[in-house]
């Protein structure tokens, strides 16, 4: 099986190493992937901004360039579920543009996803043995996509804790540009995660918007708990495995 990896801005531009993390992960189940170096936004920014026409354009962009791709595995719930949900609704119902992303759209999986409905993967490797970990539920994975357990699952397999966590899936306050139209309340909202956050090794989540948020928040309260992109974590689990 072949799979295109559509990176994100995000992971492209801070979490690089999760990017080449997830690469290394989906070929160590056999799963050759490709990387098309034209992609680019894939229009969520603009498209929550209400800049529809623009958001439209970069869909078509995207749409062109994931054309041919078998499957296509994003290291973001966020993302995902803005090609996902989002696309289809940007186009008249029964034009081509619309049928190209509805078609793209069922090919379109959060990598947690992929390595769990797609691969049927008994699991990624027993490396997080002894670890506690707590996971943070990504808004649009979670509410968009319907993606809870599989991440679980991938990490418990893993020999990793999942720590109990009773704001596991409250929104972390960042939400794009509602963070920067109203940053108190982002702030507060993130501090308020934290402030119930339990004794654990490690922070993770399938999003790296959502963790540079609660890392930024963490380095002002003096927390000093390791951030880490599942894609590195799984990586991490299967290579010292």
């Amino acid at each position: 099986m072949r799979a295109t990896l559509f990176v994100t801005c995000l992971v492209d531009r801070f979490f690089a190493g999760s990017g080449a993390d997830a690469v290394r992960l989906l070929r160590s189940f056999g799963v050759g992937v490709d990387f098309p170096e034209d992609q680019t936004c894939c229009g969520q920014p603009a498209f929550n901004a209400g800049y529809r026409r623009e958001a439209r354009e970069m869909a078509r962009h995207t749409l062109s360039v994931l054309r041919g791709s078998e499957a296509v595995v994003v290291p973001s719930g966020s993302c995902a579920a803005m090609i996902r949900v989002q696309y289809p609704r940007l186009f008249e119902e029964g034009t081509p543009p619309r049928r190209d992303a509805e078609s793209l759209a069922a090919r379109t999986w959060e990598l947690s996803e992929f390595l769990v409905k797609v691969l049927d993967v008994p699991g990624v490797g027993a490396g997080l043995k002894g670890r506690r970990v707590a996971y943070h539920h990504g808004c649009h994975a979670l509410r968009e996509l319907g993606i809870r357990e599989e991440p679980l699952s991938l990490l418990r397999g893993a020999g990793a804790e999942v720590a109990p966590w009773e704001a596991d899936e409250e929104c972390c306050g960042f939400g794009g540009l509602f963070a920067v139209k109203m940053p108190e309340v982002s702030v507060a909202m993130g501090d308020r995660k934290l402030d119930t956050l339990p004794e654990v090794d490690c922070l993770t989540s399938a999003d790296g918007a959502c963790l540079l948020h609660l890392a930024g928040r963490m380095r002002r309260r003096g927390i000093g708990i390791p951030v880490r992109h599942l894609a590195s974590l799984l990586w991490e689990a299967r290579r010292e495995a």
